[in-house]
């Protein structure tokens, strides 16, 4: 039968669509959006003066190699820039892995409560995702390479993991590389990795130094405060640099976030301010909402899962609504098949004191 009208390729309409958290509650007067994962703090002073800056000279297309960022960022963490790719947000960079390196018929894997970018990017190139299953809500290495099979060809790790706050060690990690095939690449998605403070955890830098098929993505959307600035970075070999530069859009990152981010990755001193705020009110808000009866999953990035009852009506949607009408915008998470839970960003000291006393009067008890 001849079709109609063009049709995009198959897959493309089965994938479920991206839906970000909401940043909106009609009818009240004053609303914390606490939905994104998005720093409290800001973008640093220096940054914003950067960003500005650039408005001088918006006739001009950007550096399309990138070079003074990569530059930046590889002074900072001791990386040689030839081998940093730039992007715009680091889920650009994983939907250029995935179109570098599957095919139709290949296998991608990723676990149970992974971003889900992670599957769109798959789907997107007639290649199909493989779920691995976790164990408390955290990756399980042996599930992942129990998944491997001659079809699989990349392995989507985020570490930490968004949406449940979760990390594994790194010798977890290496064992997880060690596991697979060299034909497989390993991606480290390590988006909130500026945020942990475990003595046992590493973002993965110095595994891709001494390895050819792992990657490490990075953002400035987060610690950093960069999210509607759209930027990101990866680590990797040589060869695979070569195959993303090779498909990548010749001005993916825009002037004003490339002057941004140099600005931002030089100014240690506002991520250390905002690091400090995240461990202090991380930890708060996971004891207070525990004694309220709600369970919080451990978490080591800038946000809280909280897990609700499914009884007398108290459950994840009905807290949404209410604190939605107080002007306190959570994310639900029934998208990452976690539809009994509500993921909170670590806000502001005022957020922060607000959402436990809602949650209280909410759950009728008294905080």
């Amino acid at each position: 039968m001849t079709a109609t009208r063009p049709q995009p390729r198959p897959g493309v309409l089965d994938i479920a669509p991206y839906i970000p958290g909401k940043s909106t509650a009609p009818g009240v007067a004053k609303v914390f959006k606490l939905s994104s994962n998005e720093t409290p703090l800001g973008a640093s002073a220096s940054t914003i003066a950067a960003y500005r800056a650039v408005a001088e000279h918006l006739e001009d297309y950007p550096d399309g190699s990138v070079s003074e960022l990569r530059e930046a960022i590889g002074a900072v963490f001791g990386l040689d820039p030839a081998r940093i790719v730039c992007g715009a947000g680091s889920d650009d960079l994983l939907n250029l892995l995935a179109r570098a390196y599957l095919a139709d018929g290949d296998e991608a894997i990723h676990t149970t409560h992974g971003f889900l970018v992670y599957p769109i990017a798959t789907l997107g190139t007639g290649a199909k995702p493989v779920v691995a299953p976790e164990k408390n809500y955290t990756a399980d290495v042996d599930a992942i390479l129990a998944c491997v099979s001659q079809k699989t060809k990349l392995v989507f790790l985020a570490n930490p993991n968004n949406p449940t706050g979760t990390y594994i060690p790194f010798d977890e990690v290496k064992r997880l590389h060690q596991g697979l095939p060299p034909h497989v690449l390993l991606i480290l998605d390590a988006a909130y990795a500026e945020y942990v403070q475990r003595n046992d955890y590493e973002a993965g830098i110095e595994l891709v130094a001494t390895s050819e098929n792992v990657v490490m993505c990075r953002t400035f959307s987060k610690i950093y405060g960069l999210a509607a600035l759209r930027l990101g970075w990866m680590y990797g070999p040589a060869h695979v640099v070569d195959a993303v530069n090779r498909i990548r859009g010749p001005f993916n990152v825009n002037a004003a976030a490339i002057a941004a981010g140099i600005a931002a990755i030089r100014d240690n001193e506002h991520v250390e301010r905002s690091r400090a705020h995240n461990s202090r009110w991380l930890a708060w808000l996971t004891e207070e909402i525990g004694k309220l009866g709600l369970t919080v999953t451990p978490s080591v990035g800038n946000f809280v899962l909280i897990h609700f009852p499914q009884t007398n009506g108290r459950t994840a949607k009905e807290a949404d609504a209410f604190l939605t009408k107080r002007g306190l915008i959570l994310r639900q998470v029934g998208g990452y098949k976690l539809p009994n839970a509500l993921r909170m960003s670590v806000g502001t000291e005022e957020a922060n004191r607000l959402v436990v006393q809602a949650l209280s009067d909410f759950l009728g008890k008294t905080a």
